[in-house]
Order: structure tokens, then C-alpha cells, then sequence
């Protein structure tokens, strides 16, 4: 196994785009340590991901708490319900679970989960077996491209999505604007509407000078 530059490993920790094309790799987690997988041979719990990466269960929560919808892509679900009841009726090993659900982890999100955890011995060894794993489908140098490439289109779609939603609040707003303006508008040509009605029909009853309206335009 051959050392890896920080940078390589700190693209992994900054950089979705990169993190995604390499979800696949899971057999880099094996390389470290067996995972204790739950009953189903499948998932594993909040719990059981601390234990792996040797951290303390906050530490795992931290990280779905700022990549959730990442880590929902690779599989992670919370259970709850009708879902949770159903799970526990074909899991018996589970002696307690807490009151808010039951967070379930496959392996893809295990190593989503090492692609995101600084402070771990254990994820900074799995990133470095997952480089290993990777590299030899790309050269040296195109790696490093590859890497700078993914970082940059990172960055570039980060500030894409922030300029996008600060024209769709603005959007919002003017939108808004110019119903409430048409609406007035609308509201004024039927003023004004009723008003020349009333003229006509004073004006055939009596003489202009008793119109009030008429008598303002001459």
C-alpha cells in the first residue's frame, strides 16, 4: 500500500462530486476492519457505525445531520412507524430503540460516512485503501487532475446554486409586485368605467352643469 498526499484525502472530505464516484468501493471498509452488520445481514445502526469508525455516536449524528440528503442517496433511512414496527417484527435482536426512530446504515452509506469523518483513525484508513483501490484506473497524474477538476466543478456549482436562490427569493418578491399592481390597475379601469357610466346617464337626465364630474372638465 503506498501513501497518499493530503490533498487527495482532503478533496474526498470537500468534495461531493468526488465522494460520489466513489460510493461503489465498499470493499475498502473491509480492508480495516470487519463490519458488525444487524440480524438483516444488511444495515447497521447509529450505534454500531460509531463503534467501527471508534467515535462516539454524537460524532456519527454530526455528520447525518449535515449530509442527510447525501447519505440518503447511498441508503440511509430513519425508521419510524408503520416502517419501524414492520423492521422490528423480522429483527429480534434489537433490546431498545429510541423514541425518535431507527436510523439504519448499508454499507455505501458506512463508507459515505468514513468519506466525511475528520477525526478518525479508522475513516482516514479506509480513504487511504480507497485511494489505493481506485488508482489503478487512472494514472498518478490524471488523478490529480481528476481530483482538481471535481473540486473546481464543486465549487463552481456551490456558487451556481447560491446565485440561483438568490434570484428565486427575488423572484418571488416581484412576482408578487406585479400581481398586486395588475390588480390595481384592474380596479381602476373599473372606477373609471362606472364613473363614465354615471356621466351618461346624468347627462340624459339633466344638464351638464349638475354633473359634478362634468363640471371639473370644463
Amino acid at each position: 500500500m503506498h501513501p497518499r498526499p493530503v490533498n487527495r484525502q482532503a478533496v474526498i472530505l470537500e468534495s461531493r462530486t468526488m465522494r460520489d464516484s466513489l460510493t461503489g468501493w465498499t470493499q475498502a471498509l473491509d480492508r480495516v476492519k470487519a463490519l458488525r452488520l444487524l440480524p438483516d445481514g444488511v444495515h447497521l445502526t447509529t450505534r454500531l457505525v460509531a463503534d467501527y469508525f471508534e467515535v462516539g455516536e454524537e460524532a456519527v449524528k454530526s455528520i447525518v445531520k449535515r449530509h442527510r440528503e447525501e447519505l440518503r442517496s447511498n441508503g440511509y433511512q430513519m425508521l419510524q412507524g408503520v416502517e419501524l414496527r414492520r423492521y422490528l417484527g423480522s429483527t429480534t435482536d434489537l433490546s431498545s430503540v429510541p423514541g425518535r426512530g431507527l436510523a439504519l446504515f448499508p454499507r455505501r452509506a458506512v463508507l459515505n460516512v468514513a468519506m466525511l469523518l475528520r477525526d478518525s483513525e479508522v475513516a482516514r484508513q479506509v480513504r487511504t485503501h480507497l485511494l489505493d483501490l481506485t488508482e489503478p484506473a487512472r494514472p498518478s497524474s490524471a488523478l490529480d487532475a481528476y481530483v482538481a477538476e471535481t473540486a473546481r466543478r464543486a465549487a463552481e456549482q456551490a456558487a451556481e446554486q447560491a446565485v440561483e436562490r438568490h434570484l428565486r427569493s427575488h423572484a418571488r418578491i416581484i412576482g408578487a409586485m406585479s400581481c398586486r399592481i395588475a390588480r390595481m390597475d384592474t380596479a381602476l379601469r373599473e372606477v373609471r368605467s362606472r364613473l363614465d357610466t354615471l356621466c351618461t346617464l346624468w347627462s340624459r337626465r339633466s344638464t351638464p352643469d349638475r354633473c359634478p364630474r362634468c363640471r371639473r372638465h370644463r
